[in-house]
């Protein structure tokens, strides 16, 4: 499995974005999916997950609301809908996928593949 991110970039607050995560593999045994970020001089931080088909998805406090994490099965594509941005959204974020038909929880060490990585920068 690989993850490929696209998206990101410098918008300004309460502007809206989306991130996308192409994975490569088969995703038909389960995958659990979820998308972190890290801002600087900060620990990683969940932001939402969920499982391969989308159910009962998963969002920290601090976003539930604004963010909404979706899965396109027929592309293989992971996106997460960013809304009404804070300047305290500004990170890197990183998708990443665990093979689990459910969802595997917050952990990030509960993730066995990690996209790359993608700067999003929330001016205020």
């Amino acid at each position: 499995v690989q993850l490929v991110q696209s998206g990101g970039g410098l918008v300004q607050a309460g502007d809206s974005l989306r991130l996308s995560c192409l994975l490569s593999g088969d995703p038909s045994r389960g995958i659990a999916a979820a998308w972190f970020r890290q801002a600087p001089g900060k620990e990683q931080e969940f932001v939402a997950g969920s499982n391969w088909i989308g159910t009962s998805p998963t969002y920290a406090e601090s976003v539930k609301g604004r963010f909404t994490i979706s899965i396109d099965t027929a592309k293989n594509t992971l996106y997460l809908q960013m809304s009404n941005l804070k300047y305290e959204d500004t990170a890197v974020y990183y998708c990443a996928a665990a093979r689990s038909s459910v969802f595997v929880g917050e952990d990030g060490q509960k993730y066995d593949f990690w996209g790359q990585g993608t700067q999003v920068t929330v001016s205020a």
